[in-house]
């Protein structure tokens, strides 16, 4: 058994109980039931349906986005997101480069780094040197000027660890955000790249080894391995492709607004809804939504 679920953005509800009922009886749905009013629903579906994604595309154009997965085990014990434009709006490596002057070269790096066109590796060190010599007092700085949380995120964070889940934050970026961050949104761990201090300054080099692909995948491994959990019972999102290897080996792994290359390889991809479509695709009704 399948659950086909509908979701629109929050913000701008766009989910029409017209396009629910045509699609359930198109594709011979179980009765719709609604998360969330012009917002979420879903049915149960006895197969995948061949015209899967030529409906996926169709529904795009009206603002909404589908997603098929099993019925069973969807509610997941852990979550593992990454950071930067996941859980927050911002990549924290391009807002340090903008006070130092470089924004626009760093940008372009991250960008064909996130898309897969570069060595992940090589992006981070090339990027970070570039940041030579800026004060460490930037880094608060721009944690407090220029970096807002995704949509969503709180309320996601809230609702799972009420119901038992753990969360931890696996970034390529670096800690001395993904602390604030995981404070602020109340996750359990996070990991992520060093950036070379001294004397107040940075060195423009990263410390090693650096956390990119595979080291997420290994973050998934060992906790779920410590906490006596499967891949299975792992909710995974990210949007690069350094986030690719956890969001195949996680038993839910979505694409969130991710870069076209990697949402090509991912079969769960939210490009309207906010991260709050993470508990709708786990069954959580709006009512059940716990306030952070």
């Amino acid at each position: 058994m399948f659950i086909c679920t509908l979701l629109s953005d929050p913000a701008r509800p766009t989910l029409s109980p017209a396009l629910v009922e045509s699609l359930r009886n198109a594709w011979g749905g179980g009765d719709a039931q609604w998360l969330s009013p012009d917002e979420a629903a879903c049915f149960a579906l006895p197969v995948v349906p061949d015209n899967r994604w030529e409906v996926w595309a169709d529904v795009q154009e009206l603002g909404v986005d589908l997603v098929i997965l099993p019925f069973e085990g969807r509610r997941k014990a852990m979550l593992l997101a990454d950071m930067d434009s996941t859980m927050i709006q911002q990549e924290c490596i391009d807002e340090l480069a903008v006070v130092a002057g470089v924004g626009d070269r760093v940008k372009e790096i991250t960008a064909r780094a996130m898309n897969g066109e570069l060595d992940f590796d090589g992006a981070v060190r090339e990027r970070v040197g570039l940041l030579k010599d800026l004060p460490e007092s930037v880094i608060a700085d721009v944690m407090n000027t220029r970096i807002t949380y995704m949509p969503g995120g709180a309320t996601l964070l809230a609702t799972m660890k009420a119901n038992g889940a753990y969360a931890a934050l696996v970034s390529g970026g670096f800690t001395a955000f993904t602390a604030a961050v995981a404070a602020h949104l109340g996750f359990d761990e996070n990991r992520a790249n060093t950036l070379g201090i001294a004397g107040g300054y940075l060195t423009g080099e990263v410390g090693t080894p650096i956390l990119g692909r595979a080291a997420k995948v290994e973050a998934l491994e060992e906790i779920t391995g410590r906490l006596g959990l499967s891949a299975g019972d792992v909710l995974a999102v990210g949007d690069g492709a350094n986030d690719l290897g956890m969001l195949a080996r996680a038993g839910m792994g979505v694409a969130l607004h991710a870069k076209p290359a990697v949402a090509a390889q991912c079969d769960v991809r939210i490009n309207h809804g906010d991260l709050t479509a993470l508990l709708y695709l786990q069954g959580y009704a709006r009512d059940e939504f716990v306030s952070p």
